[in-house]
């Protein structure tokens, strides 16, 4: 996966302000996508493209269970979420609907990670590629269990061996 990140030096970026709650009974998801963020960066939906990164803090994707937060950032076109941790809820709603990855990353790698750089992502090697600087980090490698509901497309086509 390639793509520029959108970087929110922020923990506990929670649910409710990656699709307030108002837009919770939308049904359309790129209706539901162009309100996604809203909570927190009205022009959101102006920054992101296809393939791009979001980039956060600690405990992405906290408070309600809501399924619509990764679908709403799957369909407003982010491919993967880079955070130093994640909500478990968020997690498992992101993988098991196949939205989009949560790749859980170290502090250095945060760090050195800025807002527009230019990612190459390679899950089956664990690394992140910053094409802009020209640098390499490693990933948080997922689960046995994990990777094989990624591999087969979410939870719904896994096939336990």
């Amino acid at each position: 996966m390639k793509g520029n990140v959108i970087k929110y030096d922020k923990d506990n970026i929670d649910t409710d302000v990656i699709i307030p709650g108002q837009y919770l009974k939308i049904h359309d998801y790129a209706e539901l996508a162009s309100h996604a963020m809203e909570g927190l960066d009205p022009d959101f939906h102006s920054k992101v493209k296809e393939g791009d990164f979001i980039l956060a803090g600690k405990n992405f994707g906290c408070g309600s269970s809501r399924e619509h937060a990764p679908i709403a950032l799957s369909h407003s076109g982010i491919r993967a979420v880079l955070a130093l941790s994640f909500a478990r809820i968020f997690y498992r709603n992101a993988v098991d609907g196949a939205f989009l990855l949560p790749i859980e990353i170290d502090h250095n790698t945060y760090n050195a990670i800025s807002q527009g750089d230019e990612l190459e992502i390679d899950i089956d090697l664990n690394k992140i590629e910053n094409i802009t600087q020209n640098q390499t980090y490693k990933i948080k490698p997922f689960s046995e269990i994990i990777g094989k509901i990624i591999a087969a497309g979410g939870l719904f086509k896994y096939v336990p061996d």
